[in-house]
């Protein structure tokens, strides 16, 4: 057994009694709520008790290791090759609001490169993981991406920036062009479980703008392990994205070009 594969047991272990936290908590009432940069972007008391768990668990079992978290930033060990990035509430809106779809994400990078990543879906008992070179999983079942072909026989999913009433460059000219051209849209609200999804074939392919990288890092890790493609729009702001099989992603790539040549809004 691997390193990463005993890091890979406590991990699982810590994201599942994060979860039972976060389902213990679910639909609260008088639930602390803030906004962050914009009034949609909110962060709830169990983001914080979620994040403050990941932050003793990693502190205490991986002293010298760094920490990238979303509430509390960067947790820096200069010395340190491994560092850890962590959405402890991935889709706080939906949890604010008391929709079941939220996720734990949490992936292990060594020398800029993320060896394990975990997306942990508590209400609905789902945990997709990935070990780097060992394939990917849910549920203790190997997973793959989609094999489909035809974009009009694709479900597809995505979202939309915090900033969208402020920011013309918000995705919707994007999500109308695709409405009309695949099988259906999704919008899940947790790009941690768009990912974890297109990894595990439920999901076609996906695109979204303006992420960061607790969003995404361990779910990319998923899908290259499944047998996907992630493709990074380094043109977009943040960290922007296509997942699914390497002929979806590039027929969305396409997609995404002629709406940006004929300046679609």
């Amino acid at each position: 057994m691997s390193d990463f594969e005993n890091i890979l047991g406590n991990v699982k272990t810590w994201v599942r009694e994060v979860g039972n936290l976060q389902k213990k908590n679910f639909r609260k009432e008088n639930l602390y709520i803030e906004t962050k940069s914009t009034e949609v972007d909110l962060v709830t008391e169990v983001d914080k008790l979620s994040e403050d768990y990941f932050l003793k668990a990693i502190q205490d079992k991986y002293p010298s290791h760094s920490i990238l978290s979303e509430e509390s930033g960067v947790h820096q060990n200069k010395d340190s090759n491994y560092l850890w990035i962590i959405d402890p509430l991935d889709g706080t809106t939906n949890y604010a609001q008391g929709l079941p779809v939220f996720a734990v994400s949490v992936a292990l990078q060594y020398k800029k490169k993320t060896v394990l990543g975990v997306v942990y879906l508590p209400m609905l008992d789902l945990l997709f993981e990935a070990v780097v070179g060992q394939g990917a999983s849910l549920n203790g079942k190997r997973i793959n991406v989609a094999a489909k072909s035809r974009l009009k026989e694709c479900l597809l999913s995505t979202g939309f920036p915090y900033d969208q009433s402020e920011n013309p460059d918000n995705n919707t000219n994007y999500f109308a062009f695709f409405v009309p051209r695949s099988r259906g849209m999704r919008r899940i609200g947790s790009a941690a479980y768009d990912l974890a999804n297109v990894a595990a074939g439920i999901i076609d392919g996906y695109w979204e703008l303006n992420l960061s990288p607790w969003d995404v890092a361990a779910g990319i890790l998923l899908v290259e392990e499944a047998g996907g493609k992630v493709a990074l729009l380094e043109k977009k702001r943040g960290i922007s994205l296509i997942a699914g099989n390497e002929n979806i992603v590039g027929q969305i790539f396409q997609g995404m070009s002629s709406v940006d040549q004929q300046g679609i809004s």
